[in-house]
């Protein structure tokens, strides 16, 4: 199955390509300060980025069935990225989102609603179960995402993901498909998000602020 151009208003998230590299390239650029804490890294050292070779990547696993990259846009100006990934079907039916935005665009409701699309098409377009999100704990500005749109907190992962130069603990949260029979964009924008679907527990919270000790 196609990838497809999905629009709430202003917002649209369609396959990202090729093309895109030139305009990717200068938003993370641009945006460097503001992403920078966020970005995956590799445990085995810095690698230098080739923005047209991380499109063939992700386009190369799409084919594969196993992703589905897209170009998020506010009013047809390329706004940042969102990556469904780790997509499986069979008893686990799931996959894991990913996103950011260009600071420009921060707080104006573009990654709910463009998270909100994606969850969408996954459950209804390409028949997932479960859609998963795992946020750093000092990311406040993806926890008002998964908050504002109801994900149901699962837990704390430690030393989950290697983002910014570390092992980082992160957060989980997810939805399944049982939740929404009318979709996480209509849910949302109807006003009808489980207030406290994503509170995290106290003691998470201060889990997350502390080291992992070892034996």
């Amino acid at each position: 199955m196609g990838i497809p151009t999905l629009r709430d208003g202003e917002v649209a998230i369609r396959p990202i390509r090729l093309r895109d590299a030139r305009a990717l390239e200068r938003e993370l650029v641009e945006n460097r300060r503001w992403l920078r804490r966020w970005e995956a890294t590799s445990p085995h050292g810095p690698a230098a980025f080739d923005a047209r070779a991380g499109i063939r990547a992700l386009l190369a696993n799409a084919r594969a069935g196993l992703g589905a990259p897209f170009a998020i846009e506010v009013g047809g100006e390329f706004a940042g990225q969102l990556n469904v990934s780790g997509i499986v079907y069979g008893s686990l039916s799931s996959a894991t989102i990913g996103y950011w935005v260009s600071e420009r665009f921060a707080g104006r409701g573009v990654t709910p609603a463009a998270v909100a699309l994606a969850t969408d098409h996954c459950f209804f377009g390409l028949g997932l179960h479960r859609m998963e999100i795992c946020i750093r704990p000092e990311n406040k500005a993806s926890l008002r995402v998964v908050e504002k749109l109801g994900f149901r907190y699962e837990g704390l992962r430690r030393r989950y993901i290697h983002i910014d130069g570390d092992w980082r603990d992160h957060f989980c949260f997810a939805l399944t498909v049982e939740e929404l029979p009318q979709g996480l964009l209509r849910r949302w924008r109807d006003g009808r998000v489980p207030a406290s679907a994503a509170t995290i527990p106290d003691q998470d919270r201060v889990a997350a602020m502390r080291p992992l000790r070892y034996p």
